[in-house]
């Protein structure tokens, strides 16, 4: 599936984005448990934070949700991170991009692994990492699975990582969709990042 034109592509954001300077105490604990050093210091999200600030109680809620389940999730970091650059890919999202290919190096996912992600190619991998890539896909493309595609995948995917599955599509389709609506700039430091168009 090609990527349609990148997102934000309006000059402004369409709301304020408040300072996370202003987080909650409880917000700024949960956010220090978040895995690893990507999302934290210069890679911190400050910006889609900023607008999910406009409703505090959805962000305490959402954020204790995204940041438990990123270390409790049946499925690597490594395979967290796939998931989330194909959904910033099928969402045109240069700040998913951005923001999770440093991520997703930490984690150990190479250069040739994010071109894959990228163009779509599926076939660069095997196992349990395809079968969340597929699923993953077709969850945002299709809003569903498939019995062709349950039936070629199934076997390696258990219960628990596909219900994790569900949930981590969610999740990134929530900040996605936030980034989209609401033209949400990226901050300095990513600025001149590679995009997701290459």
């Amino acid at each position: 599936m090609s990527i349609p034109p990148l997102h934000p592509n309006e000059a402004t954001a369409r709301l304020e984005c408040l300072s996370t300077e202003e987080l909650s105490a409880e917000c700024c604990a949960i956010l220090e448990r978040i895995p690893g050093a990507g999302l934290k210091g210069s890679g911190f999200p400050a910006n889609v934070l900023g607008q999910l600030m406009h409703s505090p109680e959805l962000l305490a809620r959402f954020l204790d949700w995204w940041v438990t389940s990123k270390s409790s999730m049946a499925f690597a970091e490594r395979q967290q991170e796939l998931v989330i650059l194909r959904i910033g890919c099928l969402y045109a999202s240069d700040y998913v991009w951005k923001h999770h290919v440093p991520v997703a190096c930490e984690f150990g996912v190479s250069n040739d692994e994010i071109d894959a992600v990228r163009n779509g190619n599926f076939d660069f991998f095997t196992g349990l990492d395809r079968a969340l890539l597929c699923f993953a896909e077709a969850m945002v493309v299709d809003r569903t699975i498939s019995a062709e595609l349950w039936t070629t995948y199934s076997a390696q995917i258990s219960a628990q990582q596909v219900i994790d599955l569900i949930s981590l599509v969610s999740q990134y389709v929530l900040f996605a969709l936030t980034n989209n609506v609401l033209q949400v700039p990226l901050e300095e430091p990513f600025i001149n990042a590679p995009s997701l168009m290459p």
